[in-house]
């Protein structure tokens, strides 16, 4: 995997592929290069049989700060004043944000500084989150006249209704510590400790099955959106491939072995 300027990748010898944003003087913002940049990467993730493990961080005072707003603003300057453009870099990011959702490799927000509109968004979209006790989140759309409707999307996938309301139509930040309360964020905790906790938490989930996490990280998204029934029974189908995988054999018979298990991943 190649370093960008603005997207830096480093994959360990435990397969756990760290991604830094590397735009800390647009604060990270999410132009069409960055979106291009991310996009690329989660899918080459997905595809890498190395990679069993994906955190994504950033360099800069700031994780990201959402859409880039100067280009979002030259846009206007087309003759349909910027919708065929709005309508690509919106159809870009709501991309990048379903290929974390959809890589079946699991997904870690690593959070320093601030995450704001679709870069609150973008933690949002990742399976897992730890922020540095001093970041803080918002979705501020509603200050410009701009309310964060995609950001929206998931958002309220992560927080009940009411505490995600409240973020979008005040556009107040929410401190790292109310993000961990209200679901946001897994935990929060001193910044000079943020990289080992998300370290911790990917060489945890690491030492798994890939088949195995890739079939329940499919699987969660898939069900939370059917009805309860509806949800029941594709699980069911599920459980019943998963147990027919070598992976479950194995681990089960680990256990009852009372041994470590022997991945293969398939």
């Amino acid at each position: 995997m190649q370093d960008t300027d603005i997207l830096l990748r480093d994959l360990d010898d435990a397969g756990i592929l760290r991604l830094t944003l590397n735009d800390a003087g647009r604060r990270n913002a999410l132009s069409e290069a960055m979106l291009a940049a991310l996009a690329a990467a989660f899918a080459e993730a997905g595809d890498n049989p190395q990679v069993r493990v994906v955190i994504l961080a950033a360099n800069g005072p700031a994780f990201c700060a959402g859409h880039d707003l100067k280009e979002m603003t030259a846009g206007r300057a087309a003759a349909d004043g910027g919708r065929a453009y709005f309508a690509k870099v919106m159809a870009m990011c709501s991309a990048t944000m379903q290929a974390i959702v959809n890589c079946p490799k699991p997904v870690i927000a690593e959070v320093t500084g601030i995450a704001t509109a679709a870069g609150c968004q973008l933690v949002a979209s990742c399976d897992l989150a730890v922020a540095a006790d001093t970041a803080q989140f918002s979705t501020p759309g509603v200050h410009i006249g701009l309310f964060c409707s995609t950001p929206m999307v998931a958002l309220s996938r992560n927080v009940t209704s009411k505490h995600a309301m409240e973020m979008l139509l005040t556009g107040d930040m929410t401190p790292a510590r109310r993000a961990e309360e209200i679901g946001l964020i897994n935990r929060a905790v001193p910044p000079a400790g943020l990289r080992e906790a998300s370290m911790e938490m990917a060489r945890k989930i690491a030492s798994k099955s890939v088949m195995t996490l890739a079939t329940g990280k499919r699987a969660f998204y898939a069900q939370r959106e059917m009805p309860l029934t509806d949800a029941y029974t594709y699980a069911s189908g599920v459980m019943v491939d998963n147990m027919l995988a070598r992976d479950a054999e194995e681990g089960i018979s680990a256990f009852l072995e009372k041994r470590s298990p022997k991945w293969q991943d398939h």
